[in-house]
Order: structure tokens, then C-alpha cells, then sequence
């Protein structure tokens, strides 16, 4: 269940409060008075599929958008009686992408640390290692960003989110080639040292488990979006780009070319399905929202 706030002029307010109950998709609709002369207060509990076209209602009836907030409610019910948050709401979808498309200091942060687990995961050929850096990467925030861009067709937040991804997948690579670096010139590299791709899943030859694993990796982190897992599905996300960036990072920093084009020609593929997946599970999940969206009463702007 949603909760919706609204500050405007109480003319305008008493309006938009019959609408809302008319269309019955907003339920405990109050109008409060408020302090400033003429304005008031409008609340209410908006089931999820309604949060857009509720959002698109009152900014068409002349309510500014800063006067308006949305919030989620745990809600606590009888079984049975509790309404399933099974919509995609896309205002708040969109939100996340405009944050996750910067490649703030904290992102970078995560992705140093992703690269450096993974650097030594790779080195040592320790699964474990590689695990945990791919618990840690946040690769998933740059690539959901980038395919609510490609759905909602804003070139300008792609972009962003391309290049965002892209140095971070570059600052993990460029972490494990230092560490390569620095091991092999101080010659701490583990005895007998040689870079193991098979060892590894084949981080160098594209084939179809490739493309299989990317695809439902792309899945799973749209719909976690919706469940707000995104914290573990973003494993799935990073098993398919933190590893062959991190064997790529570590096959240039030994001077092994041939592996590091391989393991580049593996991560862009990995990039590729995943927008690809993301982007077609996100148009699938707005045509479900909409078509249970036109089939209740549409919300009409206040004239």
C-alpha cells in the first residue's frame, strides 16, 4: 500500500479529492486544513498499480510536483485481506535510475574493492574470493538505469548510465591489473602461476551458457526492482561482468593479450544480453501495468 500527500489550495484539493474517490483506486481520502489561509492538506493510501496514473491526475490538474509525495507502507492485515504489491510503479522506477546513472564516490568505492576481491580470486583461483566480489560489485544499479532509459526511450539517462557502468566496470579491471602488477614485480605471484581460464568457467570464449546466464541475470535484476531484492540479485547480475572484468584486468597486467581480449569479448557480450533482457522484461511489466490500468475507471484532470 502507498501513502499520498498533497499540499495545495483547498479548491483546488476539494477537486482532486472527488476525483480520487471516484475513480476508487484511493481509499481514506482526507482534506485537513492548513495553517496558510486558502491551503490544505490532502492524504490517502493509493494501491500500487494507481501510483502512476494518480501521479499523472494531479500534476495534470495543476497540483506542482514538489507539493506532492508518495511513500510506501508496510502494512499490516488479516490474511487474505491485504492487497499484493505486484505493479511496477514507474515514477519510482525512473527516480532510481536518475540516482543509479551517476557514478558517484560510493559506486567507485564498491567497484575498487569488487576488483581487488576479484583480482586475487582470479591469481589464486579461489571461487570463494570471486563469490564475494560479485556480492559487492554494483554493477546492477548502472544497468537497470540503462534499460529504463531504453524503454522509456531517455537518450540522455542511457548515456549516463552507459558511461557510469563502463568506468566501473573499467575501475574493476584496472584494480586487478594493479594488483597483478604489483604482485608480479615483487615477485609475490603464487608459485608455479599460470592464468587459468577453464578453471574459471571459461572466461574467454563466448558460447551459449554465455548468453543463457546474461539473459536471466537480466531478468532477475529488473524484476528485482520490483521486489526490492536488489541488494542479492545483484550477485546475479555480477556473475556474468565482475568476473572476466577482473581476468581481464589480470591477463593485461601478466602481458597475457590473446586471454584479455578473449575475457573483453565475453564481458561486452554479458553487457549486451543483459540490457537486452532487462529492457524487454521491463516492457513486458509496463504493457501487465498498463492493461490492468485501463480496465478500472481513468482518472480525469480537474478543468
Amino acid at each position: 500500500m502507498l501513502f499520498l500527500r498533497v499540499y495545495a489550495t483547498t479548491a483546488l484539493l476539494s477537486e482532486v479529492a472527488q476525483g480520487l474517490e471516484e475513480h476508487g483506486s484511493a481509499r481514506h481520502v482526507v482534506v485537513a486544513p492548513g495553517v496558510r489561509s486558502g491551503h490544505a492538506l490532502l492524504t490517502a493510501e493509493l494501491h500500487p498499480e494507481s501510483a502512476d496514473p494518480a501521479l499523472e491526475f494531479l500534476v495534470s490538474s495543476g497540483v506542482a510536483e514538489d507539493d506532492i509525495a508518495l511513500a510506501r507502507l508496510d502494512e499490516i492485515a488479516p490474511v487474505g485481506s491485504a492487497h499484493p504489491a505486484t505493479s511496477l510503479i514507474w515514477a519510482d522506477v525512473l527516480g532510481q535510475a536518475r540516482r543509479n546513472a551517476r557514478p558517484v564516490a560510493l559506486y567507485l568505492a564498491f567497484a575498487i574493492a569488487a576488483g581487488a576481491i576479484a583480482g586475487f580470486g582470479v591469481i589464486e583461483v579461489n571461487s570463494i574470493l570471486i563469490v564475494g566480489a560479485m556480492a559487492i560489485s554494483p554493477d546492477m544499479l548502472p544497468i537497470s538505469a540503462a534499460c529504463v532509459g531504453l524503454v522509456s526511450r531517455r537518450g540522455r539517462l542511457v548515456r549516463r548510465a552507459v558511461v557510469t557502468l563502463v568506468v566501473g566496470l573499467g575501475t574493476s579491471c584496472v584494480t586487478a591489473a594493479l594488483i597483478a602488477v604489483a604482485l608480479d614485480l615483487t615477485n609475490l605471484m603464487p608459485s608455479g602461476f599460470v592464468l587459468n581460464a577453464d578453471a574459471l568457467g571459461g572466461l574467454t570464449t563466448v558460447d551459449a551458457s554465455t548468453v543463457g546466464v546474461a539473459f536471466a541475470a537480466g531478468v532477475a535484476g529488473i524484476l528485482a526492482l520490483e521486489t526490492r531484492a536488489s541488494s542479492a540479485v545483484g550477485v546475479a547480475i555480477s556473475v556474468t561482468t565482475i568476473p572476466a572484468a577482473a581476468y581481464l584486468g589480470v591477463a593485461a597486467g601478466v602481458g597475457e593479450e590473446s586471454k584479455a581480449w578473449g575475457a573483453l569479448g565475453v564481458l561486452s557480450t554479458n553487457v549486451a544480453v543483459l540490457l537486452l533482457a532487462g529492457s524487454l522484461t521491463l516492457i513486458v511489466q509496463r504493457r501487465w501495468g498498463r492493461a490492468s490500468t485501463n480496465s478500472k475507471t481513468p482518472f480525469r484532470a480537474v478543468s
